[in-house]
């Protein structure tokens, strides 16, 4: 584990502001979808911009400008949706098994017309039975620890490709629960990448694939806590 440079925040936000027509758009999506299944926490356009939207465009500087992402229990499709809307050139699958998560996010993507983004309602060891390291970028945020949300996201990512988890205060913890186990997974060691958003520091954790992942991963959703793979 090794700490980056911080992200370069001001091009980040640059970016989103330059987008930022669209991105209050799915502000505004996000509220209505609220009401019909429960996709996100705050309720109001200004709110979801300053704590999820900007808090999502931070990993802007980490993304190619094209190519397969997942973003995993996408909920109400952040990171991903932000990520589709100032990088037309991904592709990107949005991942949630609640079926009334889909049907509100299926109804944000088409209010936005994004015809580079699939709504994927399924488990996401369903998805890695059926589209196995299928994507160059597997992410992730506000889902679970790092330890099995490495388990669930390394299966889907190519090899070559990157893991990307947006983390808070108890990343060091997290990662050191898994010390240096991480090729287990076909893993290389993860490296933080530090920024400060809303006087809070923030950190995203990136993983490259190195080699394929073994078969027997992901485990089913039960042992992820009972039984973990580093153990």
């Amino acid at each position: 584990m090794r700490t980056a440079e911080p992200l370069p925040l001001g091009a980040a936000l640059e970016e989103a502001a330059a987008n930022r027509e669209r991105l209050w758009e799915y502000c505004e999506a996000l509220v209505v979808g609220n009401k019909r299944a429960r996709l996100t926490g705050p309720v109001d356009p200004e709110t979801l911009w300053k704590e999820h939207i900007l808090d999502c465009a931070a990993a802007l500087p980490l993304l190619p400008r094209e190519g397969r992402v997942v973003d995993v229990g996408t909920g109400g499709g952040l990171p991903g949706v932000v990520w589709a809307i100032c990088r037309p050139g991904l592709s990107i699958s949005l991942l949630d098994s609640v079926s009334r998560k889909c049907i509100a996010l299926q109804g944000i993507v088409d209010s936005l017309g994004l015809r580079n983004v699939t709504v994927v309602c399924m488990r996401s060891e369903e998805l890695a039975r059926k589209n196995r390291e299928g994507f160059d970028i597997a992410a992730a945020r506000a889902v679970t620890a790092a330890g099995p949300l490495a388990e669930l996201m390394s299966p889907l990512a190519a090899v070559g490709g990157t893991l990307l988890a947006f983390k808070g205060p108890r990343v060091h913890e997290e990662l050191d629960a898994v010390g240096e186990k991480w090729s287990r997974l076909g893993l290389g060691d993860p490296v933080l990448y530090p920024y400060p958003l809303d006087g809070k520091e923030r950190v995203i954790v990136r993983w490259t694939k190195e080699k394929t992942t073994p078969e027997q991963f992901p485990r089913n959703p039960a042992m992820l806590e009972r039984k973990p793979w580093w153990r």
